[in-house]
């Protein structure tokens, strides 16, 4: 009779009993399979910056069915997409880039991208090779998870789908200030924007996050030397723009190397594009050169371009030649420091250690590569946060792994999983999940 008595009680209890409440992990494992699809579907048709119209279409048509208020042609193929949890919050945005680049992949993989494009004229393989497949597939992941916790969200969320974070073609807009300048805040004014990007120099399982300057402002430059034409047995007849223009070079190394205080913040200049005469015993006209300044504090940036110029000027002037500059080459050429908030990157740190356990978040360094991510809290007047998940597989050494940006870039799809798990509990948290009942 006893033992009848327990049992009975023993359902009554289970019957009564709160269901197990489903956790972050859980959440992102059961979306995970087709994080994965979407990753390897974009992976394998890629679309180069502006061009991004199967992406975009395919984003717009999963938001739309998970119930998301969408908008569609925002810097001519971005998206958004708003939900509105049924409980009182703040608002939150999170972005993810979605074009690819002109290179032709290396990588031996079953979907791998066959895809040709046409970049600068010329038909070219296109690749994505600096992770973007992965970042809109998680993006799009946490978008059926918001979408199945409705009704015990608190705040709302808009994910930004964003095209030629690449770069926009020559002649074109494009890109995150487009955006902006095409109204995405306009009827969403978030209290604080995340953003994450996968690389190559981290293994999988491991996060980076670091207050302040995350990666350098980026500023492009065009210099132009004109000189005189002359028979390359005769130089003195003219004046020669490509030796003026290689004295440019090496004094602009000074730049770094003794004007600036980089013992303070790194700051790089490189020359990426030298290009001058059409014979080898003609002295051209003119010679061209193109190239980048990076760095963190914006004294430093506005003291090496005014350096550069000051030098190209001046050694044109010694050699008798002239120059026409574009430094910076235009406003909208130009991305500024993606500076993280230091007192949301606290909160959200906290999230990650939560979401991956503390061994498995680090301090990431300052990286000089740039992004235009920074334009939209910039527009939105709003604080953000920006943190990088590794991608390289465990047991492989990240420092020696082809980086993002090369045709041989391997992302082990392991790192779908810990991006997602850690962007979701960092926006749940800032939410403020759960709410109180």
């Amino acid at each position: 009779m006893y033992t009848k008595l327990f049992c009975a009680l023993a359902l009554l209890a289970g019957a009564n009993a709160a269901p197990a409440v489903e956790t972050d992990a859980q959440r992102v494992q059961a979306v995970l399979p087709q994080i994965t699809a979407w990753r390897r579907d974009i992976h394998q048709q890629p679309e180069l910056s502006n061009r991004e119209v199967r992406t975009s279409k395919l984003v717009a048509d999963e938001l739309k069915k998970l119930g998301y208020t969408v908008r569609t042609g925002l810097a001519h193929t971005g998206v958004t997409g708003v939900l509105v949890g049924a409980k009182p919050g703040p608002k939150l945005a999170i972005r993810a880039d979605m074009d690819a680049l002109p290179v032709t992949e290396e990588v031996d993989l079953p979907f791998a991208s066959k895809a040709k494009g046409e970049y600068l004229g010329k038909t070219v393989g296109v690749m994505h090779a600096c992770g973007h497949d992965a970042h809109t597939a998680m993006l799009l992941g946490l978008a059926e998870i918001f979408a199945g916790m409705k009704k015990d969200l608190p705040g709302s969320v808009m994910l930004i789908f964003q095209p030629a974070e690449e770069g926009k073609p020559p002649g074109e807009t494009g890109g995150a200030p487009q955006m902006v300048k095409d109204g995405v805040f306009a009827d969403f004014h978030p209290d604080a924007i995340f953003g994450m990007h996968v690389v190559s120099t981290m293994n999988v399982g491991t996060v980076g996050v670091r207050a302040g300057g995350a990666m350098a402002s980026s500023d492009t430059f065009r210099i132009v030397v004109h000189g005189r034409q002359s028979h390359g047995a005769m130089p003195w007849k003219g004046i020669d723009p490509i030796v003026t223009a290689a004295e440019i070079v090496t004094d602009a190394q000074t730049i770094v190397s003794r004007q600036l205080d980089i013992g303070a913040d790194p700051a790089v200049i490189t020359f990426g594009i030298f290009n001058g005469g059409s014979r080898f015993n003609i002295v051209p006209d003119t010679a061209e050169l193109q190239g980048t300044v990076r760095t963190f504090d914006e004294g430093m940036r506005k003291q090496a371009l005014a350096s550069l110029q000051r030098i190209a000027q001046n050694v044109a002037a010694a050699n008798g030649a002239s120059v026409d500059t574009q430094i910076p080459l235009s406003a909208d050429s130009s991305n500024p420091v993606n500076y993280n908030d230091p007192a949301l990157t606290g909160r959200v740190r906290a999230s990650l250690e939560t979401a991956l356990g503390k061994d498995h978040v680090i301090e990431s360094p300052r990286w000089t590569a740039s992004e235009d991510f920074p334009y939209f809290p910039l527009g939105a007047k709003a604080p953000s946060v920006y943190f990088f998940v590794g991608a390289t597989p465990q047991g492989q050494d990240a420092a020696t792994a082809p980086t993002n940006h090369s045709p041989k870039f391997f992302l082990d799809e392991g790192a779908l999983k810990v991006g997602s798990e850690a962007m979701l509990q960092a926006a749940l948290d800032f939410l403020g999940y759960p709410a109180n009942p």
